[in-house]
């Protein structure tokens, strides 16, 4: 099974402030200061504002649209909460703070079990979320995501490949948004196309990972739950852009949104870093990475914004092409009781 909170941030928000239930909102950074969509209800998402977006353009689409900050405190406790739910019905892999596989296979009727399951979380928190049954991971979390919200689909075994045909095959792991448009260069769209595609015609574009794309298109994932993850050793975030670039402003913007992604993956697993990193790529494709360590640790998006700015202009050539900018933090430990806290100054 594969459960996945509906719009986790906005309705742990709602449980405090039911008074803005059914209106557009987002959680996230302020507009102001460069902030990012962290969730948006679906209200808000009916205007085309999504996670990850700048909150200045969430804004822009929406301008009615309300902002409120994330309740790290509360988010982390209520996540918990259902974690533990979980964890009572089988050996579970949290992947997030919203989402997680369980392995139901001791269980007599899996699908009694997740449907109850789904129930008890919204019953004992109040938090509504979408499960999705199948025999693999990749198939399950393809099913969470079919019916949102409080969705429940179920896909019996041997109908993971007629499930997964008709749909997109974005929706399939390791496919993103490159190797999407390479395949819809050569007339691939669906999963269903891909599953039934020629290992000869796929294997010069894809390489070794050819025989694997078509088996994952069919369902095929031999991936097993794995209850026990060990900490992050460290946690990054990098991108490509689709035209090499020397905006200085959109650099800027880019390393920022990704500097606040960063810092949210920190508070999930209650890490700290006490390094942070800068990747750099030219338009030559010259590649190096140069790094900082700070005391105290840090969790904060705009603090590892800060070193990450200083690093990357140290580095950056004001005007040279960039290909690829990255950032990411090292040296992680658990979170501790007292920490440096980061005071807003004006």
């Amino acid at each position: 099974m594969h459960l996945d909170m509906d719009a986790f941030y906005v309705n742990v928000h709602l449980l405090a402030h039911p008074a803005d239930a059914g209106v557009p909102l987002a959680v996230g950074g302020s507009p102001h200061k460069r902030g990012v969509v962290t969730s948006a209800s679906y209200e808000a998402r009916a205007f085309g504002v999504r996670s990850a977006m700048p909150m200045k353009t969430a804004v822009r689409l929406c301008p009615q649209m309300k902002v409120v900050p994330p309740d790290w405190e509360q988010i982390r406790a209520c996540s918990r909460r259902v974690m533990a739910f979980l964890r009572e019905v089988g050996a579970t892999e949290q992947v997030s703070v919203d989402e997680a596989y369980v392995d139901l296979s001791r269980h007599a009727d899996p699908a009694q079990v997740a449907i109850s399951l789904r129930e008890k979380v919204k019953r004992e928190t109040g938090l509504p979320a979408s499960i999705g049954l199948a025999t693999s991971k990749l198939v399950a979390k393809v099913a969470s995501d079919f019916d949102k919200p409080e969705g429940c689909t179920i896909v019996a075994p041997e109908q993971e490949a007629a499930f997964l045909a008709p749909l997109p095959v974005k929706v399939i792991w390791g496919i993103g948004r490159v190797t999407n448009a390479r395949l819809g260069e050569i007339g691939i769209r669906t999963c269903g196309q891909l599953a039934e595609s020629s290992a000869e015609i796929l294997a010069p574009i894809f390489g070794n990972q050819t025989e694997s794309l078509i088996q994952r298109a069919a369902g095929i994932d031999p991936r097993t739950v794995e209850s026990a993850r060990g900490v992050s050793k460290s946690i990054s975030q990098e991108w490509t852009f689709t035209q090499d670039t020397s905006d200085a402003i959109r650099l800027s913007e880019k390393l920022y949104e990704m500097c606040v992604q960063v810092g949210e993956s920190l508070r999930r697993e209650e890490l700290v870093a006490r390094t942070v990193a800068v990747k750099f790529r030219w338009s030559d494709f010259t590649t190096f990475t140069r790094q900082r360590s700070t005391v105290p640790p840090i969790d904060d998006g705009d603090a590892i914004f800060r070193m990450a700015e200083g690093i990357w202009r140290e580095w950056w050539p004001e005007g040279r092409q960039m290909r690829l900018l990255g950032v990411g933090v090292s040296n992680l430990e658990g979170r501790e009781e007292i920490r440096q806290l980061a005071f807003p100054f004006h």
